[in-house]
């Protein structure tokens, strides 16, 4: 199992508070991050683009170096938070296919996507997948091209049925899916009969552990609130080897969003979770 780091675990600490939270007292850099995540031993980072200050090459170059150096494995995060608006956002589209660019100069085979979000969760659906799978045609034959693998986060819009049909529809093997395992539980889906649908097409994870927050408003989505992974009531160990038969080799990127405040902050709650994984993979190997 190599574990990684999504760098929204920080997003407060990059300044994206949400309402119900708190301003931290420090910020971090995006350099800051990825020496955080070298300092914790993990094999690897998906990079949230929205946090990232400069794409000049010689500026991602300089990151680069650092992540050759501390051994980490780059997976590049485009797309928060609506993406491409169920396909109604031609101009995300285009600065979309920009990362390919860089992908190329960290390193990065693969490219998380999000196609819509909560936003857009109650439009209708069949439209979405016609205009997204019709969107998603020609920057997968870039993907493809480029040896870059485009990977739909199901981002609290989409089914895993959903997915499947935009991938069927595309079909392609440089379009697969970034399976987040709270957002499933967060629409409704059984997160492990979820992994198991989509188990051959995932090519990253968001390890995202949740649990209700007593006294929240079910509903909405920070109802079931981000915990360090092993204590909410996703199901990771099955998850886990599921993808482990199904011949995964990834990025186990643990990503918390909206951390229930009972368990304090947001680094305290990787370090718990890097600890949960490590001692999952020891078991599952």
């Amino acid at each position: 199992m190599k574990i990684g780091i999504d760098s929204y675990c920080y997003h407060r600490y990059f300044g994206e508070v949400y309402d119900n939270q708190t301003v931290p007292k420090n910020r971090m850099s995006f350099e800051d991050f990825i020496k955080r995540s070298i300092e914790f031993e993990v094999d690897g980072v998906s990079l949230e683009t929205c946090f990232i200050p400069n794409f000049e090459e010689t500026y991602l170059k300089k990151m680069k170096d650092i992540m050759d150096k501390g051994g980490l494995e780059p997976v590049v995060a485009w797309g928060h938070p609506d993406g491409l608006e169920g396909g109604k956002k031609k101009s995300a589209l285009e600065n979309m296919k920009k990362h390919f660019k860089t992908c190329h100069t960290l390193n990065a085979r693969v490219m998380r996507i999000v196609c819509s979000s909560m936003a857009f969760r109650n439009e209708p659906h069949l439209l979405q997948i016609r205009r997204l799978s019709k969107m998603l045609k020609e920057p997968t034959k870039m993907a493809e091209e480029n040896g870059i693998r485009l990977a739909i986060e199901n981002h609290f819009d989409f089914t895993s049925d959903e997915i499947l049909e935009i991938l069927n529809n595309v079909h392609s093997d440089y379009l697969g899916v970034t399976f987040d395992t709270g957002n499933a539980l967060r629409i409704g889906e059984d997160p492990v009969e979820a992994a198991r649908k989509l188990s051959t097409h995932i090519y990253a994870i968001h390890v995202k552990d949740v649990a209700p927050s007593y006294g929240g408003d079910p509903k909405e989505w920070y109802f079931f609130a981000s915990v360090p992974v092993g204590r909410g009531i996703v199901d990771i160990p099955s998850i886990a080897r599921i993808l482990e038969d199904a011949g995964y080799k990834g990025l186990f990127a643990i990503e918390v969003d909206y951390l229930d405040p009972k368990y304090g902050d947001e680094d305290s709650a990787v370090a718990e979770s890097i600890k949960y994984l490590k001692d999952l993979g020891k078991k599952i190997s």
